[in-house]
């Protein structure tokens, strides 16, 4: 019990702080009420406080039913790629480079197996695979750390790359944006792209300085290489029409979906599996995804709809908005901040406030696409150091909080300035 009572503290933590900037926004939005009615007079505003209320709790179950279908197909997709062997193939790929990323797990532990099929797993957007083998491999670094109350060098690499939301393909994201009727859904597949590549070469470099690990020449030909494809597509873009941007993000976008798409599918016949079978197994776990976050929505949803009907929402904004104007900066993104302030607390927070912006102002607008690429460019920190430390038993953390969130605000900082190079 001791062991972990480090890690569930912080777990608590974060569970109470989300719960008090929940109460914070119905408070907040009840206070600017009064507010506008016995100051301004404005007799109307509980009226619009109730709308807010019914018209948050009616959005977030269209969201979610509208979600369903997208779900159930790619669940259903995902499940023939996991069966037909495609997150092994992935991991054996990349093997060489995250096996020097790890230099005190040998390469044939059992350890270095569950990182690798978490990574993969997380890079193709299967969370129901993901979770499992991430909580095995902690688990597993943790039988093989000299210190069992102490985060070990390989431990935190692990996490830090885990909360650098390091993802090839967010289907979720997507979904999100089809479901809010994006004109092109994949449009901010690219950008997400280098976003999350930022953020996660921030904790991989982070960690490497920290660790001491000497890159050699395998290490900085992968960096190198993903390095110069990121920044080959940048340049590649950078100053063309947004018109051109937008039609090749697109084309790119959809391009390797639909490519995945038919490798699944031919990876499942050459296994010679019933893909009609397994498809429908994986999508029945869609449909139990779209379902189960319908609670998280509707409480999240009309929070923050009572609070924009207040019009605390708008102070909030234009606070915010002379800040960066004052500085000499462009405010068009501020918009999108709900989204970055919720991500490293809670996921679902953060979906809610993404699904927000996207509905107030479009989700082809720049705060609506920047508040989808920062939902793709960062994970939920406290909750990730949480649960994997509290599943090994790790009570001494180290530096792992501190970088994991050094490596989320790489990952916003990255997705705005990606907004605007393809967006704005």
């Amino acid at each position: 019990m001791g062991r972990d009572l480090a890690a569930a503290a912080l777990f608590y933590f974060g569970r109470m702080l989300l719960n008090y900037i929940w109460l914070f926004l119905f408070l907040i939005g009840f206070v600017v009420a009064l507010v506008r009615l016995f100051v301004f007079g404005e007799t109307g505003v509980f009226g619009e406080l109730t709308g807010g209320l019914f018209d948050g709790a009616k959005t977030a179950f269209e969201i979610a039913l509208g979600l369903t279908g997208v779900m159930t197909l790619w669940l259903g997709l995902m499940r023939i790629g996991e069966q037909a062997g495609a997150i092994g193939f992935m991991a054996r790929i990349t093997s060489p480079f995250f096996s020097r990323l790890f230099p005190g797990v040998p390469r044939q532990d059992p350890a270095m197996g569950h990182i690798l099929m978490n990574f993969s797993a997380n890079m193709l957007g299967l969370d129901n695979a993901a979770t499992p083998s991430g909580l095995k491999a902690m688990q597993r670094l943790q039988e093989i750390n000299p210190q069992k109350d102490t985060a070990s060098d390989a431990q935190i690499m692990f996490l830090v790359i885990n909360t650098s939301s390091l993802t090839l393909i967010p289907v979720s994201i997507l979904a999100y944006r089809a479901q809010a009727g994006a004109a092109n859904p994949a449009d901010v597949f690219m950008p997400i792209l280098l976003a999350t590549y930022v953020s996660t070469l921030t904790g991989i470099l982070l960690c490497m300085f920290r660790q001491r690990i000497r890159p050699d020449a395998v290490l900085l030909g992968w960096l190198g290489a993903l390095t110069l494809m990121v920044c080959g597509l940048v340049a590649m873009l950078y100053g063309q029409p947004r018109e051109t941007i937008e039609k090749y993000t697109a084309l790119v976008g959809n391009g390797l979906l639909m490519s995945v798409i038919i490798a699944f599918l031919l990876a499942g016949w050459r296994a010679r599996l019933n893909m009609f079978e397994v498809f429908v197994e994986g999508a029945k776990d869609g449909f139990k995804t779209a379902v189960s976050i319908i609670p998280y929505l509707v409480a999240m949803l009309v929070a923050v709809s009572i609070f924009r009907a207040s019009g605390a929402m708008k102070l909030m904004e234009n606070g915010l908005l002379a800040l960066v104007q004052s500085m000499g900066g462009d405010g068009g993104f501020v918009p999108s901040l709900p989204t970055a302030f919720m991500k490293p607390l809670s996921g679902s927070g953060a979906r809610s406030m993404m699904v927000e912006t996207m509905k107030i102002y479009g989700p082809d607008s720049l705060p609506g696409r920047i508040s989808c690429i920062m939902q793709g460019a960062a994970d939920t920190t406290l909750y990730i150091v949480a649960v994997y430390f509290g599943a090994a038993g790790v009570t001494k953390t180290r530096y792992a909080v501190a970088y994991g969130l050094l490596t989320d605000l790489a990952g916003i900082v990255a997705a705005i300035f990606a907004g605007y190079l393809f967006f704005a």
